[in-house]
Formats: structure tokens, C-alpha cells, sequence
């Protein structure tokens, strides 16, 4: 079961499909829990109404809920899956940047287009209205004024005088004029056919030119006040707003669709509040609308109809309120025509500025093409760069440094694949170079083994000296050099030595003398020129030299021999500093010559030191050198201490850790034994060192008379 599981779940990892996330798991089981419900309410609706109700709310719930996290994460999938890649990423950036501005910038022109081409054709409609009222209020001035004229005559006002005053145009034929004179009770009208006489409301008490609605109707009416004899005389001349004049003012505009002309009065919608709902309501205004006009045939294909509406102000004739629904025009029309009204005053000339504004719009288009160009082979130069910076990556996870990226180009991303070029060049470089330096760790390893089997393991204590020594290499190897030689059961040789320089050449100068010092102290005895036998000491587990009855051999000769030898085989810069003592445990005897080492110091119980200074200079440095000798004698509890530069010379912020300090430490732990006091000066000098590099080879003997 568990085999057919985990195989569903690599399917379906495959494809995509397993969940990844915490959010990807809550919307699962969001969606299992919804679709669980929804089960539920299908199978109870009919049995369990009211449960079936209860369980819509949390069903909506949990859908609003899957969905948002599914949206969530099907967007964190899209961002995971599709922006991986550099290249899509450029190519999103670019659309937010270079596409997503200009479409929203066309978008923008085309709204501002629309919006003045539909202000302009609302202009020229609603200029021509207010021009046709002017006009209307022109002439309406000019018959009350011949009105006013021929009542201050006598004469009497009827509707013969108004038609004497009357203009005789045609325009004038839809136009009914109705005075009202002080005396008379009744309005005087002119006779128009299918008009009917209208009444005069209380609210115009001066001039004015309105659209009003008159039981229902539509008008344009002026009315002027002026003086007379007899009083104030009123006359207000109205046209209807219908077809035939909205046809003048469509002309070649296009045609105009007129809605609401058919309301009612105020009075009306006071009674029949149903009027209002009309008049508010479009889809029912459009019920009683008429229109007037033809649109023109298209120029081209962009050629588009607009189409825009115009709210026309609109008084009640009753009451003298503005009618917050009034009236609606629609303009329909295209903007060929609205060119056309717009710059007829240019004549000809319009053509140009058709040619100029395409020719805008064709350098716009070619300045879009070409940064379009360009940022394709931007991008696509950046993506190959890292594509190319990808593929050599995974090269070097796959240990090859040897790939190369090929440079085409001198810009950042040459620069940067040349850096990645050389890089893997230092880098190839440096594995050789590590290679090699473990292979000289290696050596340097068996060196330092080889080296550690040279100096004293297991040491022969005399019957009245104990000895002991301690080197600690500041690299792998050491140039400093100690060595303790039984030579028989009674005498000890011992030897102290510091190469010049350090590290593998000094260490192997130290395996040199080493050498030598053993070597020669054998065969110059003239017993030793024929076969000697070389026995083991007893219980000492070392094979040393047994040397006759009353031979000595000599530090100095010894040393000369090794300054002759080292001056022959090694460079100029190469040399050593070497103590040689023989110490004779019958007489408590040290004989010894010191070639240019740091004097060792012997130190008394009463804590009085004494140096043993006697010798010459250092060892093959000069050719034919001759070392002096010296002998003191050791009194029991006397200590010999001899040491190398490395033990004396570390500074920190005090200075040097010094000669004295040595001496003093010594002589404080002088009853411990030799191996503590060893540990007791490498511990002051490495806390006088601190956190620093070792700076040289630390080399400590010890010796102390019983």
C-alpha cells in the first residue's frame, strides 16, 4: 500500500500536481472540506431543508476561501515557474515598463479622443440651441418694442397688430408670439397653424431664453418685459423642440436622438408620481424620444461612429423650476465629420494637417519598432551572457575548470566572462598548486617522521647526570638540533645546534650534522681505524659506541672536522651553531667547545650561574677554523641549561622574553624534574607569544649533576 502511494505521489510530483507548500496543502483541504459539504447539502436537501440552508453559508465560505488560496499559489507557481528564467524575467520587466505604459498611453489618447470628440460635437449642437435662442431673443425684443410703439398710439392689441409685426421669414412659420397687456385679460397670439396659445407664468419678471417643458412638450421660448402707456407689456415668443428643428441642427453633423420629450408638468408629477420615474428612468425616456439626422458613410476603417450624450437644461413652464431629469440628447456621429467642422476655416490647408499628424504618428510607430528592436537584442544579448555564465557554473560544480565562455562582445558582461575565465584559470592553477603542495606535505610529513626518529627517544641516564631534551618545530620540520650520545658507562656526550634559516634545507643540515657528529665521534679514535665491536648497553635498548680505557676524544677536533665538512658541501649562507660537551661521570667533568651557539649556563644550587663561553665562531661558514676547549666541573644539584635563539627571542608588547627570565624560571623550579621544568619555560614563552605565529624553532636541554 505504502509501495502504491509513494509512486502516486512521484506521478504526480512529476506532473506537477503534488503540493508543495503550506499554502498549496490548506487550499486541498479547504477544497476536500467544500466539496464534502456540498456532497452533504445534495444529499439532505430534501429531507433536511433547514440544515440544507444552514450549510449554504459555510459552503460559500469555503469556496471564496479555496479559491483566494488557490490564486495564491497558482500565482507563486506562475512566479516559480515562469520567472526562473532570466530571459522572462527581462521580458515581464519590459512589458511593465515598455508595453503596459504605452498601451495605457494609447488607451488614454483614445478616451481623450473620445471625450473631446463627443465635447465638440456637444458644443456645436448646444451653440447652435443657444444661437437660435439669441436669434429668437432678437426678434422677440423687437416686436415688444413695435408693440409697445403702436399701443402708445392708440392702437389696439390684437392679433391682426401682432401679425404686422411679425417677421415674415420662414423660420418664423413654427413660431407662436403671445402678448399680455395690462388692460387686456386675455393673451394675444399670432396665428399659427396647429399651435395653440400658451400661458404667461408668474415667474419671468425680466428677459430671459430657456428650454421649458410645457404640458409635456418641449419648447424654446424668449420672453422679453417692456414699458408702455398702459404698463408693463409682456411677449414671449415659443418654438417647439421637435423633429423638424433638431433635423436644422443636425445638418451633415449626424444624427441627434432626443429623450424625455414627452414628460409632464410639475403639477403632473405630483399627481402621478409614475411621471417622474419616467422622466429618471432612460429606458423608458427612450419610449418617448424621436431623432433627426443621418450619420455619414465611414472615410476608412477608423472611421468609427461616436456616440455621446448632451443633458439639455430644461425649465418648467408651471413652476419656473430647473427639472433635475430634463431632457437627454445623443450624438451620434464620426470623427471625419467633427475633422471637418473643426478645421473648415483651414479649407484646403486641412488636408496638411491630416498629412502632418500621420506623419506623428508614423515616427511614433517607427521610434516603437525600433526600441522594440533594440530591447530584443539587449535582452537577448543579456540572457545568452547568462546562459552562458549557467552552463560554465555547471561545469565547474562538475570539477571541470578547463571550459571556457567565448567573448564576442566588450561590454559589463565580456568583462564579467572574462573575470569567470580567469577565475577558472586561478582556480585550475590552484588545484595543480594544491596538488602540489600536499604531495610536499606529504614529503614534508615523512620528513618530519624521519626527522623525530633522529632525535634521542630513549635516553641513557648516568649514574650522576640525568639529562633531557625538548625541540618544538615552528613549521613541519625543525633546523634546531640536539643529541645525547653514550659513549660508554661512565661518559655522555652532549650536543646543542641551531641551523641557519628554516625549514626543510635547515632540516636537512640538522639530519647533516646529525651525522657527521656521530660518525666522527667514532672514527677518529686511532683504536677505531680497524673493526671495532659496538655492543648494546645493557638493558638501554641503544646500540652505542664503547670506547677503551683512558681515550678521550676531543669537542674541538670534532667541531673543526664538522666546520671543514659543511664548508665543502654547502653554500656560503649555510652554516650552524654547535655546542659539543663530554661529561665524565667519575670525575664530574664537563670538556666542551661552543662554535658560535648561544652560551648554555650552568646554574648552582646557591642559584650563582656560570657560562660556558669557550670555542669559536659558527660552523661552516669559515675554512680551517680551530675551537677552543673548556672544562668546568659539576657539583651535584648544579644545572645545565643550553637552549636556542627560538626560546629567547619572542616579543609581544613587552619586548623580548629574554635570557633572565629563562634563568629565573629555572632556578625557581629547579628541584622539579627535568621534563616539568621543560614544560614550565614552553608554557611562559607560549603565553609570552600569545595569539601569535611561533616565530622560531624552541629547543631546550637540560641536564642536572647528582
Amino acid at each position: 500500500m505504502r509501495l502504491i502511494s509513494l509512486e502516486l505521489e512521484s506521478k504526480l510530483r512529476h506532473v506537477g500536481l503534488w503540493p508543495e507548500n503550506r499554502i498549496a496543502w490548506a487550499a486541498l483541504y479547504v477544497l476536500a472540506l467544500d466539496l464534502l459539504l456540498f456532497a452533504v447539502q445534495w444529499l439532505i436537501h430534501r429531507s433536511i431543508p433547514s440544515a440544507s440552508e444552514s450549510l449554504e453559508g459555510w459552503i460559500i465560505f469555503l469556496s471564496i476561501l479555496a479559491i483566494a488560496l488557490l490564486v495564491i499559489n497558482g500565482y507563486r507557481w506562475l512566479r516559480s515557474k515562469l520567472l526562473w528564467r532570466l530571459r522572462n524575467r527581462l521580458i515581464v520587466t519590459y512589458v511593465f515598463i515598455g508595453v503596459i505604459p504605452v498601451f495605457l498611453l494609447v488607451i488614454i489618447s483614445l478616451i481623450t479622443l473620445y471625450l473631446l470628440a463627443g465635447q465638440f460635437a456637444s458644443f456645436v449642437v448646444t451653440s447652435d440651441i443657444a444661437t437660435h435662442l439669441r436669434s429668437m431673443e432678437s426678434a422677440n425684443r423687437a416686436i415688444a418694442h413695435h408693440l409697445a410703439t403702436a399701443a402708445s398710439g392708440g392702437g389696439k392689441m390684437d392679433a391682426d397688430m401682432l401679425g404686422r409685426v411679425r417677421p415674415r421669414r420662414p423660420e418664423w412659420s413654427r413660431r407662436q408670439v403671445c402678448a399680455w397687456c395690462p388692460n387686456q385679460l386675455q393673451a394675444v397670439c399670432s396665428r399659427v397653424q396647429g399651435a395653440a396659445g400658451f400661458d404667461s407664468p408668474s415667474f419671468p419678471t425680466q428677459d430671459f431664453r430657456e428650454i421649458v417643458r410645457d404640458h409635456g412638450t418641449l419648447f424654446l421660448r424668449t420672453g422679453t418685459a417692456v414699458d408702455s402707456p398702459q404698463g408693463s407689456l409682456r411677449v414671449i415668443s415659443s418654438e417647439p423642440l421637435d423633429k423638424d428643428f433638431v433635423e436644422t441642427i443636425a445638418g451633415d453633423l449626424g444624427r441627434i436622438v432626443v429623450y424625455g420629450v414627452d414628460g409632464s408638468s410639475s403639477s403632473a408629477r405630483a399627481e402621478n408620481p409614475t411621471v417622474t420615474s419616467t422622466l429618471a428612468d432612460p429606458a423608458r425616456q427612450r419610449e418617448h424620444s424621436f431623432s433627426a439626422g443621418t450619420i455619414q458613410p465611414a472615410t476608412n476603417g477608423f472611421d468609427r461612429e461616436v456616440h455621446f450624450p448632451i443633458p439639455l437644461q430644461v425649465v418648467d413652464w408651471t413652476t419656473g423650476e430647473r427639472q433635475r431629469a430634463g431632457a437627454l440628447a445623443e450624438v451620434e456621429t464620426r470623427p471625419s465629420v467633427l475633422y471637418a467642422r473643426l478645421f473648415a476655416a483651414l479649407g484646403d490647408y486641412a488636408r496638411g494637417v491630416e498629412y502632418i499628424l500621420f506623419s506623428i504618428a508614423l515616427v511614433f510607430a517607427i521610434i516603437e519598432l525600433l526600441a522594440l528592436f533594440v530591447g530584443t537584442k539587449l535582452t537577448r544579448s543579456i540572457t545568452l551572457a547568462v546562459a552562458q555564465l549557467y552552463e560554465a557554473t555547471k561545469h565547474v560544480n562538475r570539477a571541470d575548470f578547463s571550459h571556457r565562455i567565448a567573448v564576442h562582445s566588450s561590454d559589463q558582461l565580456a568583462t564579467l566572462a572574462n573575470s569567470f575565465n580567469s577565475m577558472t584559470t586561478s582556480i585550475e592553477a590552484l588545484i595543480q598548486e594544491q596538488k602540489e603542495k600536499q604531495r610536499l606535505e606529504g614529503e614534508l610529513a615523512i620528513a618530519q617522521e624521519v626527522q623525530a626518529q633522529l632525535y634521542p627517544k630513549l635516553i641513557t641516564q648516568l649514574d650522576t647526570l640525568e639529562v633531557h631534551g625538548f625541540c618544538r618545530p615552528a613549521r613541519t620540520v625543525s633546523g634546531d638540533y640536539y643529541d645525547f650520545l653514550a659513549l660508554n658507562s661512565d661518559k655522555l656526550m652532549l650536543a646543542v645546534g641551531d641551523i641557519s634559516g628554516k625549514g626543510i634545507s635547515a632540516a636537512l643540515l640538522m639530519a647533516t650534522i646529525h651525522s657527521a657528529v656521530r660518525a666522527y665521534s667514532v672514527e677518529n679514535l686511532p683504536q677505531m681505524r680497524e673493526p671495532v665491536a659496538l655492543g648494546a648497553v645493557a638493558g638501554s635498548g641503544r646500540i652505542m659506541a664503547t670506547w677503551p680505557e683512558g681515550v678521550e676524544v676531543s669537542p674541538g677536533a670534532l667541531l673543526s672536522l664538522l666546520n671543514h665538512q659543511l664548508f665543502e658541501s654547502t653554500p656560503p649562507e649555510k652554516y650552524a651553531t654547535l655546542f659539543l660537551g663530554i661529561y665524565d661521570g667519575r670525575s664530574h667533568q664537563l670538556t666542551y667547545s661552543n662554535g658560535g651557539h648561544l652560551p648554555p649556563i650552568l646554574i648552582g644550587k646557591d642559584g650563582a650561574i656560570r657560562r660556558l663561553e669557550a670555542g669559536g665562531t659558527v660552523v661552516g661558514l669559515f675554512d680551517n677554523m680551530t675551537y677552543d676547549e673548556g672544562a668546568v666541573e659539576m657539583h651535584p644539584g648544579e644545572i645545565f641549561l643550553a637552549y636556542s635563539d627560538g626560546v629567547t627571542e619572542p616579543e609581544n608588547d613587552f619586548g623580548e622574553f629574554g635570557e633572565q627570565r629563562l634563568i629565573d624560571l629555572v632556578r625557581e623550579n629547579r628541584d622539579l624534574p627535568l621534563p616539568q621544568i621543560s614544560q614550565i619555560v614552553t608554557m611562559a614563552v607560549d603565553t609570552w607569544i600569545g595569539d601569535n605565529e611561533q616565530p622560531d624553532d624552541i629547543t631546550l636541554v637540560l641536564a642536572r649533576a647528582r
